[in-house]
């Protein structure tokens, strides 16, 4: 059925304003009407929510009431003047969004988005989400491959002299991804300052490390919260990513016994850039299931 489904013409996006807790404005696109099934889509670290663009168009024109938003500190949201970037920060932003869409969602997380969703949920009240998908992100995850993540996010502080030279520092990050012929999609990640360079998006207050322990620390926290998580839940595996493991994997199962399991093969941790098509085939089947049709 969704492989007819898929065929539909994409659902035109519009942009919304969404007021955060604190009084920062989060920026969200949107596809699909109000009162329509609700779905919710947490773009990862350094990515933003044109990560999800052709997934939030394809459940708009199969009749969902789709947003994706920019996290605080990235793309057009606000930046904190405390950057004040946790986990529950991040959480109360959540709230805001699905209060500001209406009804219970089902939420898809990539990465830290997906842990945002983890804490949202588990602290809820029951109701508050109709499912959950996580995609490459699991509460314990590979010591090299977060290592990875974080040199990329960590770098070019002095950012780049050309959008040429930011395409290469992406295409070094992901050797995988078909490099595109115009690199100028790329300027919706970057940001031209004073001094004439390209500056990725996000705050760079946002990415402060964190040692093992506090690592640690947080997994066991989020492992804690899972198991108060009842609501139907879905992992998204890439097949070439290298930051889930079978440790983390397992981790996850025990505290959600209910998960489900799916692979994208060809995809590295950022999903939904890599193989978009190939992501929306594996999620859709199990949100409609999850569905409030």
């Amino acid at each position: 059925m969704h492989e007819n489904r898929l065929d539909s013409s994409a659902a035109p996006l519009r942009d919304e304003p969404i007021a955060a807790g604190d009084g920062l404005t989060l920026a969200a696109s949107v596809a699909g009407e109000r009162g329509q099934p609700g779905v919710v889509l947490l773009h990862g670290a350094g990515q933003t929510r044109h990560s999800w663009r052709g997934t939030v168009a394809t459940l708009g024109a199969l009749g969902y009431h789709a947003l994706a938003y920019d996290a605080r500190g990235h793309g057009e949201s606000g930046w904190s003047p405390q950057s004040d970037y946790s986990y529950e920060r991040l959480a109360d932003d959540l709230d805001a969004v699905v209060r500001h869409l209406g009804g219970a969602p089902a939420i898809v997380g990539a990465s830290m988005g997906g842990m945002t969703a983890l804490h949202s949920i588990g602290r809820a009240h029951a109701g508050y989400a109709r499912s959950i998908v996580l995609v490459d992100i699991a509460p314990r995850v590979e010591p090299q491959g977060l290592k990875r993540v974080h040199d990329f996010l960590n770098g070019h502080r002095n950012g780049f002299a050309s959008i040429e030279e930011a395409s290469d520092a992406v295409a070094a990050y992901n050797p995988h991804r078909p490099r595109p012929s115009n690199p100028q999609g790329l300027m919706k990640n970057l940001r031209r300052r004073d001094d004439g360079r390209l500056y990725w998006h996000w705050d760079p207050g946002f990415f402060a490390r964190r040692d093992k322990p506090m690592r640690e620390s947080h997994a066991a926290k989020v492992l804690q919260m899972c198991r108060s998580v009842t609501i139907p839940a879905m992992l998204v595996l890439a097949a070439q990513s290298d930051v889930v493991g079978r440790e983390g994997i397992e981790e996850l199962r025990e505290a959600l016994p209910q998960l489900e399991i799916g692979l994208v093969r060809g995809a590295g941790h950022m999903i939904a850039g890599d193989r978009n098509e190939a992501f929306n085939e594996a999620i859709l089947p199990f949100i409609e299931r999850h569905s409030a049709r």
